[in-house]
């Protein structure tokens, strides 16, 4: 065998090596590997805010006013997760009825992102749950000193 064969090979080895003890490193990150603070900050807080409080970097760009996400319990009086995980999840919003939606539809988003099958579902609504409980943590009292109702 030539030299330029056994560097090839001796080369191709190391190659080889390197990946499998590297591969790790190159592992896909899923929904899953996400805390709801880290779900919130990748997917929600260009536009609401890395405080939840409507005043992201894209927030001034958009012709709807974001909404400040830690007075939402005060403004229902409680904190009213069903409806917040629709809103997030957005697949079940009717659009006729309330306009066009400005914010993703992160339930659809997720789902594809996550592989559009039974499994992927899942996902998606263990990591609305994450979000929807974030943002429960994120309450604070409403502007008349009440505390918000966060369970």
């Amino acid at each position: 065998m030539s030299t330029n064969g056994r560097c090839t090979r001796l080369l191709t080895g190391v190659v080889a090596a390197f990946v499998g003890s590297n591969a790790a490193a190159f592992d896909a990150v899923t929904l899953a590997d996400y805390s709801g603070a880290e779900l919130f900050e990748r997917f929600c807080g260009s536009c609401h805010g890395v405080a939840a409080r409507g005043d992201g970097p894209v927030a001034g760009t958009l012709n709807t006013t974001v909404p400040d996400l830690t007075t939402i319990a005060g403004r229902y009086g409680e904190f009213p997760a069903l409806l917040i995980r629709d809103v997030i999840d957005g697949r079940g919003i009717d659009m006729r009825a309330h306009g066009t939606r400005t914010m993703p539809v992160w339930g659809y988003e997720f789902w594809v992102d996550e592989g559009g099958d039974v499994a992927a579902q899942r996902a998606v609504h263990e990591a609305i749950d994450k979000l929807v409980e974030y943002l429960r943590e994120l309450q604070r009292a409403d502007d008349t000193g009440r505390a918000a109702q966060v369970r």
